[in-house]
C-alpha cells in the first residue's frame, strides 16, 4: 500500500511550525549577545580601574558661613520651654560668569579581545564671582556672612583620577592651599576645596583662576552652575557623541579631532545664583549621582561628550538577529518551492538541519567579531554557512544547479542584511520593499497551485 503524500498545504504548515520552533534558538543567540555585551561592559571596567570613571566636573562655587538664632521648643518637667540656639549656616554662591576649556587626550588601552578608551584631561579657567545686593530676600545681611571662614568649592566625580602636578587655584592672583572633599552635590560630594578670606568681594566682584588635571574613561560631563557658563573641550578623537541636557552652540568633528563650545545661562538651570540651607533642595542635585558605569545616560542638566567607538559591534550583532526570522521564512520558502513544484521531496529533519545552520551564523558572526572586527567576521561567517548549505542543498535537493540557486539566495540575502545594518535611517523602507517583491514572486510562482489537493477538473460528456 503506498502512502499518501502531504498536500501543498501541509507541507506549507509544516514549514511555518519547524521556524516557529527555530524562534527558541534564535531567541537563545539573543540573550548570548546581551550576555557577551554585559561581560565586555565589566571587563571595560576592569580595564579602567585605577584609571578614574565616567568623570563629570562642576563648580567653582563660593561658600559664605554665617550664623543664625534658632528658637525651638523642648519639654522640660513636664513644660513648654522656648530656647534659643546660634547655629551656623552656609550661603551658597555661584559665579556670575565662568569659563572654562578641558583638553581632553584619549587613549586606546586593551585586554586580551576587550578595550576601553581612557582619557587624560586638562581643565582650566576662572570664575568671577559678586555678592548679590538683594540678599534681604534670603533674610540674610552682608554684615552678618563670616568671610575669613569662606571656601571655594570644586566637584570632580571621580576625585581618585586627579593626578600629575596638583590642581592649581588662585584667588586675585593669590594661590591657594586645597583640601579634599566638599565637593558639589552634582558630584555626589566627591571633588576638592580651599579655604579662604573673601572679604574683597564686599567692595568688588572676586575672580577664581584654576587649573587641574584628571583621568577618566568612557566620557566627560559638565554639570553648569554660573549665571553664564562657557565651556570649549578639544581632543584629538574622531568619533565624539555629545549627550545630555545641554548641546554644543558650535562644534567642528574631522578625522583630526573635535572642538565644541557649549554656552549654559542660569535661566535655562532653573535655579538662582545664590541659595542657602533653608532653600528649597535643588531636585536636580542627585541626577549623576552613582554613576560610574560607562553606559549611564546623561542628566538633564548636564552637557556631556562621549568618547565613543566608530562601531558598537554587539549592537550590530544584535540588530542582525533581530533579522534571523527572515532569513529562516525565505530559505524555507525555497525549499517548499522546489517540494511542491519541482516535486523535490524535503523531510522534516532536512527542515531543521538548514534552519540551525542559519542560526549558527549569528553565533560565528559574534564569536568572530569580537576578535577581528563585525565587518570581517560577517563576511567570514556568511561564506562558511552558504558554502556549508549550498553543499547540503545540493544532496537534499538532488542537484547542484538547484544549491546553486540557495546559494544565490542566501549570497543576496545577507548582502541586503548587512546594508540594512549599515543604513539604520533607512531600513524600514528596504525591508518592506524586500518583503513586498518576496511576496509578489511567491503569489507569481504558487498562482496555479492546488494547495488543498481539493481540485478536481472538470469531465467533458457527451451526447
Amino acid at each position: 500500500m503506498s502512502q499518501e503524500n502531504p498536500t501543498p498545504g501541509r507541507k506549507l504548515m509544516m514549514a511555518v511550525l519547524i521556524a516557529l520552533l527555530l524562534a527558541i534558538p534564535l531567541f537563545t543567540v539573543y540573550l548570548l549577545v546581551y550576555d557577551r555585551q554585559s561581560q565586555s561592559e565589566t571587563a571595560r571596567a576592569s580595564i579602567a580601574e585605577g584609571w578614574g570613571g565616567p568623570q563629570t566636573i562642576a563648580g567653582p562655587v563660593l561658600v559664605l558661613p554665617y550664623q543664625e538664632q534658632v528658637t525651638e521648643t523642648v519639654t522640660e518637667g513636664g513644660r513648654q520651654v522656648a530656647r534659643t540656639n546660634t547655629v551656623w549656616r552656609e550661603l551658597t554662591l555661584a559665579p556670575e560668569q565662568a569659563d572654562l576649556r578641558t583638553d581632553l587626550t584619549p587613549e586606546r588601552r586593551k585586554r586580551s579581545i576587550y578595550e576601553a578608551v581612557v582619557y587624560e584631561a586638562t581643565a582650566s579657567g576662572t570664575a568671577r564671582f559678586a555678592l548679590p545686593t538683594d540678599l534681604a530676600r534670603l533674610g540674610i545681611t552682608a554684615d552678618r556672612l563670616s568671610y575669613d571662614r569662606a571656601e571655594l568649592r570644586f566637584g570632580l566625580k571621580d576625585a581618585r583620577g586627579l593626578f600629575g602636578t596638583p590642581p592649581s587655584v588662585s584667588i586675585d592672583g593669590r594661590r591657594l592651599v586645597l583640601q579634599p572633599g566638599k565637593g558639589s552635590p552634582a558630584t555626589g560630594g566627591s571633588g576638592f576645596f580651599t579655604w579662604l578670606d573673601a572679604a574683597s568681594i564686599r567692595e568688588r566682584p572676586m575672580t577664581a583662576t584654576f587649573n587641574f588635571a584628571f583621568r577618566g574613561n568612557g566620557w566627560l560631563a559638565l554639570a553648569p552652575q554660573a549665571g553664564d557658563t562657557r565651556w570649549t573641550v578639544t581632543s584629538k578623537w574622531p568619533h565624539p557623541s555629545f549627550q545630555g541636557g545641554f548641546l554644543p552652540t558650535t562644534h567642528k568633528v574631522s578625522d583630526e579631532g573635535f572642538t565644541a563650545m557649549w554656552r549654559v545661562g542660569n535661566l535655562a538651570l532653573g535655579r538662582s545664583l545664590v541659595s542657602n540651607d533653608a532653600a528649597q533642595p535643588d531636585a536636580r542635585a542627585a541626577v549623576g549621582a552613582d554613576r560610574y558605569m560607562v553606559a549611564a545616560p546623561a542628566g538633564d542638566y548636564e552637557a556631556r561628550v562621549d568618547l565613543v567607538s566608530p562601531v558598537d559591534l554587539y549592537s550590530q550583532v544584535n540588530r542582525s538577529v533581530k533579522y534571523g526570522f527572515l532569513f529562516i521564512g525565505f530559505t524555507f520558502m525555497a525549499f517548499l518551492m522546489f517540494d511542491v513544484i519541482a516535486g523535490v521531496r524535503v523531510a522534516t529533519v532536512e527542515y531543521l538541519l538548514v534552519g540551525a545552520g542559519l542560526v549558527l551564523f549569528f553565533v560565528m558572526l559574534l564569536a568572530f567579531a569580537e576578535v577581528i572586527g563585525f565587518a570581517a567576521a560577517y563576511v567570514l561567517a556568511a561564506a562558511a554557512i552558504i558554502g556549508l548549505l549550498t553543499a547540503y542543498s545540493a544532496a537534499v535537493l538532488k542537484s547542484w544547479r538547484r544549491g546553486g540557486y540557495v546559494a544565490g539566495l542566501l549570497a543576496a540575502l545577507y548582502g541586503v542584511l548587512y546594508i540594512l545594518l549599515s543604513l539604520e535611517a533607512y531600513s524600514l523602507l528596504i525591508g518592506s520593499i524586500l518583503l513586498f517583491a518576496a511576496l509578489a514572486g511567491i503569489m507569481y510562482l504558487t498562482r496555479n497551485l492546488d494547495w488543498s489537493g481539493l481540485r478536481t477538473v472538470p469531465q467533458s460528456t457527451d451526447g
